[in-house]
């Protein structure tokens, strides 16, 4: 199912993030955290893609068993920044091969030893968008991206930001999905800026549940998410205590998307870290104002 049969009303939808283990334990756990995050019911399921494509082939493996096995509508990132043309167009036959209708097209972050400008690689997500278009059958894709509604970290100002969010929209996006954010104004703000430059396509809310809060300020570096004074001192109070931070960092994200959708953002995306748990508490909290379906 492409996702923009879903996206596409006003109907409030939830949805779940995945990333593929790279080896280990995680290798051994990873049906149990597909069968646990396919039975919260979300409307659909991303599953990431490693840096340099190096978790591209388990990205493809995950993607197919959540649709085929779950039958959860699902959507696998495609990442460019690091990967030559002809690899990304084989991967894209794989995706169409397997039944892949729906691909999250993202840059990624830049090696620090890039060689670029390189003629067979991509400097940016729009690039990579109207590619996928003029493949063979690259307009049977859904195709989401990715936008910052506190700026992406590399733009200057905000308003170019947007200028280079519409070029890829342009491109043939039918969906975008944000970074985290956590101070529900900013998202509010951003849509606004938005409709000023004529986007009009399906905006998906990120919500990361912060309940680490060693992982709060990383996370903070590479998104460029700012934390509000109520969440540093959530932070400040409870950042030392796990299970008090990981109760805390749940009440807060479900307090974050009880007011965008009563806003009427009804398009919620969990970044889940792998962590079904966390989903299923979030969408317990939520279970009457999303539907009991959903738990």
């Amino acid at each position: 199912m492409k996702l923009t049969q879903i996206l596409n009303n006003d109907a409030i939808t939830v949805s779940c993030e995945l990333f593929p283990p790279k080896a280990g334990a995680e290798l051994e756990r990873v049906e149990s955290i597909l069968a646990a995050t396919a039975q919260l019911k979300p409307d659909f399921i991303s599953v990431t893609y490693g840096a340099g494509g190096s978790t591209s082939k388990r990205t493809l493996e995950l993607v197919t068993r959540l649709q085929k096995h779950y039958q959860v509508p699902s959507i696998a990132h495609l990442t460019c920044v690091s990967s030559e043309k002809d690899d990304i167009a084989a991967m894209i036959r794989e995706f169409r091969e397997n039944g892949i209708e729906n691909i999250l097209a993202l840059r990624g972050d830049i090696p620090q030893d890039a060689d670029f400008p390189h003629p067979r690689r991509y400097l940016h997500a729009s690039d990579l968008v109207a590619d996928i278009r003029a493949m063979e059958g690259g307009g049977d894709f859904c195709i989401g991206a990715a936008c910052y509604p506190e700026g992406h970290v590399e733009s200057a100002t905000r308003e170019e930001d947007i200028d280079h969010l519409k070029n890829k929209v342009d491109m043939g996006v039918d969906f975008l999905t944000t970074q985290m954010f956590f101070d529900n104004s900013v998202m509010y703000h951003f849509m606004y800026r938005l409709l000023a430059k004529g986007i009009t396509v399906p905006v998906v809310a990120g919500i990361m549940p912060m309940t680490n809060g060693k992982q709060i300020k990383r996370s903070c570096e590479l998104s460029g998410a700012v934390l509000p004074p109520r969440f540093k001192g959530i932070l400040d109070r409870f950042g030392d205590d796990p299970a008090a931070m990981k109760q805390a960092g749940i009440a807060y994200a479900t307090e974050q998307i009880i007011d965008l959708i009563a806003n009427g953002v009804n398009h919620i995306h969990i970044y889940t870290m792998n962590k079904p748990e966390v989903a299923a508490k979030i969408m317990d909290n939520l279970s009457d104002i999303i539907g009991t379906t959903k738990i």
